[in-house]
């Protein structure tokens, strides 16, 4: 059982039996008498018997297990993480982690929970799985669980969250033939996707051991970001998860993924390419090379379709819906109030093929479990490839994108419904390109992925939703800035007082007040900014000037009521479907953001929030294979810059 002490001196304790060892963890820093939360960091889930084989499953601990330290990570390039380059954030406001970095003991976990759980709680379980490609871990400050299940507590909606940490790059994912025959010579089924492996592993773990910590293990809800996101789509489309499904349901997040995934010889070819300059000839020298060098090689892949991870019935494409299935949102769908039980049903292997019992409104096979899943997406994901698409001229844009469609008719139409000509202006030029790599990358993929998971759970259990809430620091939604809201642990920036937005009450329709509004409230707020303005001047000529309504109203601005308003209301969706609630009516789309707005809305916002339109005419008739090519290609930057910016 876990102590149950609010005294910081006191550590916090899980007596295994199963395992038999004490784990022994920390008061978390962001504690308080009302809402305690510990945590038990750097707990071993696996180990790695060599490199590029599979991991093997964690059962055997000391009788006392030290939890208070992160274990080490994955050997990945020392830069700064894509999120806290993304949110710009200065380095004071970066706390120096110093993690460290081992090839063979990288699989760890860190378990935060409610201080009071016993192994009676039966907590539900959130398992969150880091993005990042390259780079990234489970213990990143920035993804903390302290605060988001601290808010599980207040809300009355308690979970354990467990963040692992897995292998990544070339270490996690190389994959060729020669691999795979080594592989099977030393009893190791498939080849390549070992980080995949070491999440299921993961997710083995908490299966087994979780309910010790106050988890229950049948109730587990993925959610994961980026490449991490786009980790769970496979998991979703894996033999495994068929067979013996180890989640419930699962939130997708800006996925970063392979629509059509490379098999072995594929994999194998680009793996060549990478390693050539290291000068190996056989796979034991290549487990000899010092991890290092290793690391400075960063693959375009990341799944490989080995024949064995994904399920029978796997085409080889994560999307797999038929014209009609793909435009599916309609007011038809079903909408299912999920219970802790009712979002999965396991089938008798017997009768899992059997298509005189389906009753499939689809025509495609049908997986053994169908988790219900919330996807979406933010409004300016593509602003992480600013520099690459800063690099291109118009002309060289045009040509490439030209050679890539490889028809004239189908590369006019995109160029025309995106802008985009040899005569561009250099200064409109990127925020044009940063556009189609937005739609090609992220908005298109994650429509095509939610119209499919849809349509194989038979019109329902996909929950859709836009996050276009800007970020405080950079007045964008950018990829990744959901993880501010959601973990509420980036210091926000010098926020204003007040603004003409600040109003305690929103209009009858949900959306609020802007400033050309002639409601009483909307006037107030101006009075009340342009008066504080005034004062502020006043006060002090050293203070800078106050808000200039007149000047600044059409800025994006983040104040603190809007940035709790979107991060109360992203935490408690997430947490009420992690505990089997529907998080808002199936058939209609969530938004958060901008400037504060949170509520449902019909699915028509995709028109003014996307530009769905202009993605039946000018990428569908070129398929998901060279769109999602032109979209690498672009964020890669011109020839001359080849470098690739995941």
């Amino acid at each position: 059982m876990i102590a149950k002490t609010f005294d910081a001196v006191q550590e916090p304790v899980v007596l295994h039996e199963d395992l038999k060892t004490t784990f022994t963890g920390i008061v978390h820093p962001i504690s308080t008498p009302d809402a305690p939360v510990h945590q038990y960091r750097g707990i071993k889930y696996a180990s790695v018997p060599a490199r590029f084989r599979q991991s093997k499953l964690c059962t055997h601990y000391p009788p006392q297990t030290d939890c208070s330290r992160f274990g080490p990570i994955c050997p990945q390039p020392k830069f700064k993480s894509i999120e806290e380059e993304l949110f710009n954030l200065t380095e004071d406001c970066i706390p120096d982690q110093a993690l460290k970095q081992c090839e063979f003991e990288c699989l760890n976990m860190n378990i935060t929970c409610p201080a009071d759980a016993t192994p009676a709680s039966h907590y539900p379980v959130m398992i969150w799985i880091h993005g990042g490609a390259n780079r990234g871990s489970g213990s990143n400050w920035i993804t903390d669980a302290g605060p988001l299940v601290q808010k599980s507590i207040t809300a009355g909606l308690p979970v354990v969250i467990v963040s692992i940490n897995y292998r990544l790059g070339l270490l996690g994912f190389a994959a060729s033939p020669a691999l795979r025959d080594d592989n099977k010579s030393a009893g190791d089924e498939g080849v390549g996707n070992y980080g995949l492996r070491d999440q299921r592993r993961a997710m083995e773990w908490v299966h087994r051991y979780i309910h010790a910590f106050g988890g229950n293990p049948t109730n587990v809800t993925l959610f994961g970001e980026s490449t991490g996101a786009g980790d769970i789509l496979c998991h979703l489309h894996s033999a495994a998860n068929e067979v013996a499904p180890l989640f419930h349901r699962t939130i997708i997040q800006s996925a970063i993924v392979d629509m059509e995934v490379p098999n072995v010889h594929q994999t194998g070819w680009q793996m060549s390419k990478l390693v050539a300059p290291l000068r190996v000839q056989t796979i034991d020298e290549l487990r000899a090379v010092d991890p290092e060098k290793l690391i400075t090689l960063a693959p375009a892949f990341r799944a490989t379709d080995d024949g064995v991870f994904f399920r029978k019935s796997w085409t080889g494409s994560l999307v797999n819906v038929d014209e009609t299935a793909r435009h599916q949102h309609s007011g038809d769908s079903v909408v299912v109030e999920l219970s802790h039980h009712s979002h999965h049903l396991k089938v008798p292997p017997h009768l899992a093929h059997d298509k005189s019992r389906s009753h499939s409104r689809t025509r495609h096979p049908q997986p053994a479990s169908h988790q219900p899943t919330i996807i979406g997406d933010c409004g300016a994901e593509s602003l992480l490839w600013s520099l690459p698409a800063s690099l291109w001229t118009a002309a060289g844009a045009v040509k490439r994108i030209r050679a890539i469609c490889q028809s004239l008719n189908k590369a006019n139409v995109l160029l025309r419904l995106y802008d985009i000509n040899a005569y561009t202006p250099a200064d409109e030029l990127p925020e044009r390109l940063l556009e189609l790599i937005n739609d090609t990358r992220f908005a298109w993929p994650t429509d095509l992925i939610a119209a499919s998971l849809r349509a194989e759970r038979g019109g329902h259990g996909v929950w859709r939703y836009v996050f276009d809430q800007e970020s405080p620091s950079r007045g964008l939604p950018h990829h990744a800035v959901d993880l501010m809201y959601i973990f509420d642990n980036v210091p926000l920036p010098s926020l204003p007082v007040l603004s003409p937005y600040d109003c305690t009450e929103p209009r009858a329709d949900g959306f609020f007040f802007t400033p050309d509004s002639d409601d009483e409230c909307a006037i107030a707020a101006k009075k009340a900014a342009q008066t504080c303005a005034v004062a502020d001047d006043s006060d002090s000529e050293d203070d800078g000037p106050g808000y200039d309504y007149d000047a600044d109203w059409a800025m994006p601005v983040v104040d603190d009521w809007t940035y709790a308003r979107v991060r109360n209301g992203i935490q408690e969706r997430w947490l009420a479907f992690a505990h089997g609630q529907a998080p808002w009516r199936a058939e209609g789309v969530y938004v958060f953001g901008p400037e504060g707005e949170v509520g449902e809305r019909s699915l028509s916002i995709f028109q003014a929030r996307r530009r769905a339109r202009v993605w039946r005419e000018a990428l569908e008739p070129l398929g998901m294979e060279v769109v999602q090519k032109l979209g690498v290609e672009l964020c890669n930057g011109p020839p001359v810059d080849s470098r690739s910016y995941y």
